[in-house]
């Protein structure tokens, strides 16, 4: 489940090894690109987290920010 905090969405993942977390983050990469909307993410191992907020209007949670968090969700289905 999305939490939003400090005017950021944020989820965290956890995959079996690194090469699910890294094909997932590539899934991920593709979408943002489609939506021209890039997210804060780390990754260590099989943990992925994610922050998204919309810097274009000053670093806050959007409608933008919802809708990629719904299509990173639909890309563990």
């Amino acid at each position: 489940m999305w939490k939003e905090q400090n005017n950021k969405l944020y989820k965290n993942f956890e995959f079996k090894n690194f090469s699910e977390a890294f094909a997932f983050m590539a899934r991920v990469a593709i979408e943002a690109e489609k939506m021209d909307h890039h997210p804060l993410w780390t990754n260590v191992y099989n943990k992925v987290e994610i922050w998204l907020s919309t810097h274009d209007a000053g670093d806050v949670v959007t409608d933008k920010d919802h809708k990629l968090a719904q299509k990173i969700d639909s890309l563990l289905k």
